[in-house]
Order: C-alpha cells, then sequence, then structure tokens
C-alpha cells in the first residue's frame, strides 16, 4: 500500500493518574512466589517493566477514547465538518452491541455524515484503523477522520492474579502461560489522518505493508471463559518464548517488504516508534531488523503493554519530548497476536499533541 494523498496531522492521549509497580503486583503473589519459590523482582527483571497504569474500576474504555478523540481535533486545525469517519480500534470496548465508536463520535459532537464502527485486531487495531482511514482519504470519499481506542488492563491483571492465588495445583510450569499478563497496562490514545490540502503539517502517510502467520494464532489467546472461571473478568495464556520467536520472524519479513514498497534501506530511518512488549521484544527484534537502538523510543518500563494503544503511546510521547526532527523518515512498526504484522512510514514535518491524565 502507498498512499500521496494522506497526512498525520494530529494526536490525543489519555493516560491513568494511578500507577501500579511490578513490586506492588508481586506483594500481592507473595504466597504463590513462596509457594513456588520463585525470587522477588522477577517480573520486572524478566521485563523491563517497572511499573504500568491503571484506570478506575468499573471504567469503561469509550468515555476515555471520546476524551482521547477530543483532545487530537482540538490539536489540529481542522473543523468538525471535515470529518468523515471515526474508527474505535481496541481490543477493549464498551460492549459487544452497538459500536463502542458510536459513543465516541457522539461524545466527540462530529457530524453525522462520518462513517462509525469499531475494528479490532488485537495490538493493531489502530494501526488497522490508520490504514483503513488513508484509504478512505486516498479514494477521495473522505477528507478527514479519526481513529481511537482505549485499552484497560486493570481486569486482566486483577484476574489473573486471583486465577494464580486460587489455583492449588499450581506449578512453575502452567504459572508461566499467565506471566505476560502481568505486563498489561492501560491508555487511550487517538490519531487523526487528513487529505494532505488540509493539512498544516505536511507529515505524510506513506503506507506500508502487512504480513500475517496465522498458524501462531494460538500463542497468545484471550477472552471470557465462564466454564474455566467463576467472574467475567478477562484471561489469557501466552506461549512467550514461542510468540517471542514467531513474531520476531515475522517482522523481520515485514520489514522487509516494507522497506521494498518504501523505498528505503535502513540508512534511511531516523526514528521507529514499536508496539511496547518489554525489554526481550525490543532488543530482538531491532537487532533482527538490523536497527540500532538508539533509533527507538521505548515507554514500556512505565507504562508496560498497553495493546493497540501501545505504539501510538509511544510515538505521542516521542513527538511531545522532541525526539522526531523535521525531514525524517518515521516507521511504525506494528506487530499483533494473531499472528500479524503491519509496518508504516511517515515522512515527518511535524505532528500536533495534547494529552491529559484521566483521574
Amino acid at each position: 500500500m502507498f498512499f500521496r494523498h494522506v497526512c498525520l496531522e494530529s494526536l490525543g492521549y489519555v493516560t491513568p493518574a494511578e500507577v501500579v509497580t511490578s513490586a506492588r503486583l508481586e506483594s500481592q503473589l507473595s504466597d504463590v512466589y513462596d509457594r513456588l519459590h520463585l525470587p522477588a523482582g522477577r517480573l520486572e527483571l524478566m521485563t523491563g517493566i517497572r511499573e504500568r497504569r491503571f484506570f478506575p474500576p468499573g471504567s469503561k474504555p469509550g468515555p476515555i477514547s471520546a476524551l482521547a478523540t477530543r483532545l487530537a481535533i482540538e490539536a489540529c486545525a481542522i473543523p468538525k465538518r471535515y470529518f468523515g469517519s471515526l474508527i474505535h480500534g481496541s481490543v477493549c470496548r464498551d460492549q459487544m452491541e452497538p459500536a463502542t465508536a458510536n459513543l465516541v463520535h457522539h461524545l466527540a459532537g462530529l457530524p453525522d455524515h462520518a462513517v462509525v464502527l469499531d475494528v479490532s485486531n488485537a495490538c493493531l487495531g489502530l494501526l488497522n484503523g490508520a490504514v483503513l482511514l488513508a484509504q478512505m482519504i486516498e479514494l477521495g470519499q473522505i477528507q478527514a477522520g479519526v481513529v481511537v481506542g482505549a485499552e484497560l488492563g486493570h481486569n486482566l491483571v486483577e484476574g489473573t492474579i486471583d486465577s494464580l492465588k486460587n489455583d492449588v495445583g499450581l506449578t512453575r510450569k502452567t504459572i508461566k502461560p499467565t506471566f505476560a499478563s502481568l505486563t498489561i497496562g492501560s491508555a487511550s490514545v487517538a490519531m487523526v489522518l487528513c487529505d494532505s490540502r488540509l493539512s498544516q503539517h505536511g507529515t505524510r502517510f506513506l503506507g506500508g505493508e502487512a504480513l500475517c502467520d496465522t498458524e501462531a494464532h494460538l500463542l497468545c489467546a484471550g477472552g471470557i471463559e465462564p466454564e474455566k472461571q467463576d467472574d467475567h473478568r478477562p484471561r489469557m495464556d501466552t506461549d512467550s518464548e514461542a510468540l517471542l520467536e514467531a513474531g520476531v520472524a515475522l517482522a523481520e519479513k515485514t520489514w522487509r517488504v516494507t522497506k521494498k514498497r518504501l523505498g528505503w534501506t535502513n540508512d534511511d530511518v531516523s526514528r521507529v516508534f514499536t508496539h511496547q512488549v518489554g525489554k526481550a521484544h525490543r532488543k530482538l527484534m531491532l537487532e533482527r531488523l538490523g536497527l540500532p537502538e538508539s533509533c527507538d523510543y521505548p515507554i514500556y518500563d512505565r507504562f508496560g503493554n498497553t495493546g493497540s494503544a501501545a505504539l501510538p503511546l509511544s510515538l505521542a510521547l516521542g513527538t511531545e519530548n522532541g525526539v522526531v526532527e523535521d525531514g525524517d523518515h518515521v516507521a511504525l512498526l506494528g506487530i499483533g497476536s494473531g499472528l500479524n504484522s503491519l509496518m508504516l512510514g511517515l515522512d515527518w514535518h511535524g505532528v500536533s499533541v495534547k494529552g491529559t491524565e484521566w483521574e
């Protein structure tokens, strides 16, 4: 895919106020750690995640996504009448029906001619949504659009902790598939894309390539299974080692075809923003892609894995901190369970960013 008339114009983000350290989670599991002879500090040592954040219990993604959307729209100079689509792209949503995008659209005050829908694809939902907007803009169907999502990790993490504490048959082997669940955090991000004729900055959304490895679709899988649990909080099983290897292998292939599509070499890339999983994933992926760690902007250490919001949040915070310069070639290196990988290129000339904390 290659786009000639699409720009990334602005980003809005919302982060939770509550900070939850890995040490705090391990303290809740102290009896389990003692029983299995696991050393304290293991979680941060293995993942590099010092802390993550949670929205208040009982929160729903829709209102949080609506705030991120309003911030992204306020950050750009595009009147609302030009917005022809709103896509909600996170794993988390308010309910099965109707689409969470409807509430977000309503609260954001966008026009009634907009195409409104949810898109869900694990940690790639927001990037997939951005591509859908870009396709509509390139075809002349809309002039501007916003993709947004909010991931709420509290229920998954706390549900996992309760399951581990209540599993009398738990062993060092059977605890492993639940370990990745303890790395999950929360955040919300919105991205505004527009026709280049509306852009005030001119950051081109160039396109890229996508590849999949669906043979690996069970390496990371989760949801609510009432027959296995006595509450409605989700659980997730992850074969972390196999997922790491399969994911990096797919990323390597995707990066190769993305560079060919964009006409880039590694030397052309000034900055990359990646899906924020943990230190092992970051190190191995950049190594296999032949990219220096200095070109990445990691935030997993303080936000954990925030699902589909992780990469866009890294982009938003990196932009605020001035790590991207005018004229840079920027790569968005996305990957999600399934397995799917989507990598995109930006020709950077500035993006407006506005963020806040959710109390």
